[in-house]
């Protein structure tokens, strides 16, 4: 394999020594999630979109869920402590993570921010996410994940 020019978040993975894999994919512009699992050929329960929300008072929270579900926002304002939480707006995202919409990865973020990952990931040997930049996708355990980024696992989506 070609050597991939590191995202903050590869970095922080080796930082941490933490076992990951890589994937790559010819990408212009922003692509859903869905659209990524189905490039890759990776089922879309185990690839993961990272959403960025704030609370009225102005506190940030991440969320990581798969790409085929919905974030319930009261579910998520729940697991963060909070009465009530927003998306973040997509032209906010670069300032606030150092990553574009499409890259947004939870690991490795400007700043680290409370971060929650659906208790789905569970189910799963590995799980994919953002590398840090459009094209590049990330492997890894579902604990490791909750290890690069101070995570926890919540109930975060609409039941199915």
């Amino acid at each position: 394999m070609a050597k991939e020019a590191k995202t903050n978040a590869l970095r922080m993975l080796d930082k941490l020594k933490i076992d990951y894999a890589y994937h790559t994919y010819i990408c212009e512009e922003f692509v859903d999630g869905a659209s990524v699992a189905d490039k890759l050929g990776q089922p879309r329960a185990q690839t993961f979109k990272t959403i960025v929300t704030a609370s009225k008072g102005g506190k940030n929270y991440v969320f990581v869920l798969p790409v085929d579900r919905e974030l319930d926002l009261k579910k998520c304002a729940r697991a963060a402590g909070e009465k009530s939480l927003e998306p973040v707006h997509v032209k906010d995202i670069n300032a606030l993570t150092g990553y574009i919409r499409g890259g947004v990865s939870p690991i490795g973020m400007k700043k680290p921010f409370p971060t929650f990952i659906d208790a789905s990931a569970r189910d799963h040997e590995r799980i994919f996410v953002s590398g840090g930049r459009l094209g590049l996708q990330i492997e890894l355990s579902p604990d490791s994940l909750v290890k690069a980024c101070s995570g926890e696992f919540a109930e975060i989506t609409f039941d199915v």
